[in-house]
């Protein structure tokens, strides 16, 4: 296996890992018409979110400009998490939208907008069922037990961007796993795991649901992204337990997920409470 942080000259040493083919992406993504108006693919970064977030401030990128990174090096997470993976193990990538058609308040939605996006262009590319645990990550089934595969990250970029971070394990190995909990396409016995169709997919599904929800002024129900996001949300229907800022804790059955994107947590005391931030668990049977 190629070394984590071996140089650009040894590429191939992995035959498992070829490298991305970013004429081909360009050419099956960059047309007339599409929402993606660049991709650039890089060997190694920090984090692609923070460069494509720098680049939006600097005017360097506008709306549908795609930055993938074959390897990153300090890839965030929700609540400043570290994501890190062997090189080409995975689809790491973020995006520029700038949703201007779409309230603000809106805005919230965009990273649930993309898990859906994400699990339909995986299901229809990779042939493995996946889910969504609230807000944004995306489950797969190892061994009959639900392991996190892929992570998303919303950040804002100036007055009027958007710039989504995705990262998803395609090919780690059981022996690469960074946690137990942890879980890759491949382990989830998926039948394609060439991370070009692969990233294809996805962009694609991404670009028809964002425009889907653009058109609709971001109105989850108009666009039928609440629905769809609730049909596929693995968190629906489990007892969980929301860990919120200034160490509090609600323990409840999630029962829905609200018109702003809120998860709405039914306590045992018979009140349903909407959250909006906060880490959440899903609490295994007793």
């Amino acid at each position: 296996m190629t070394p984590h942080n071996a140089s650009d000259d040894s590429r191939w040493s992995d035959l498992e890992r070829p490298p991305l083919n970013a004429t081909a992406l360009r050419r099956g993504l960059v047309r007339e018409g599409s929402l993606w108006s660049e991709v650039e693919l890089v060997q190694r970064t920090g984090s692609t979110n923070s460069d494509l977030v720098a680049r939006a401030a600097a005017g360097k990128a506008g709306e549908g400009a795609v930055l993938v990174a074959e390897e990153q090096t300090a890839g965030r997470g929700r609540l400043d998490r570290q994501w890190t993976a062997p090189a080409r193990s995975g689809l790491f990538f973020s995006v520029l939208l700038n949703p201007a058609e779409v309230p603000v308040a809106r805005w919230g939605w965009l990273p649930l907008l993309t898990g859906v996006a994400v699990a339909t262009g995986l299901s229809r590319a990779a042939g493995v069922d996946t889910a969504l645990k609230w807000p944004n990550d995306l489950l797969v089934t190892v061994g009959g037990e639900e392991r996190k595969a892929g992570g998303i990250l919303a950040e804002r970029a100036g007055d009027d961007g958007v710039v989504i971070g995705v990262g998803i394990n395609v090919s780690l190995r059981a022996e690469e796993l960074p946690v137990p909990q942890a879980g890759s396409l491949v382990l989830a016995g998926a039948v394609g795991t060439d991370r070009d169709p692969l990233l294809r997919a996805v962009l694609r599904s991404l670009e028809e649901w964002y425009l889907r929800w653009r058109a609709a002024g971001g109105d989850p129900v108009a666009s039928e992204l609440q629905e769809t996001y609730a049909a596929g949300c693995a968190t629906l229907g489990r007892v969980v337990r929301a860990e919120l800022p200034g160490d509090r804790a609600i323990v409840g059955e999630a029962v829905a997920v609200d018109g702003d994107g809120r998860l709405v947590i039914a306590t045992e005391k018979g009140v349903q409470e909407p959250v909006g931030a906060g880490d959440i668990v899903h609490v295994r049977p007793a």
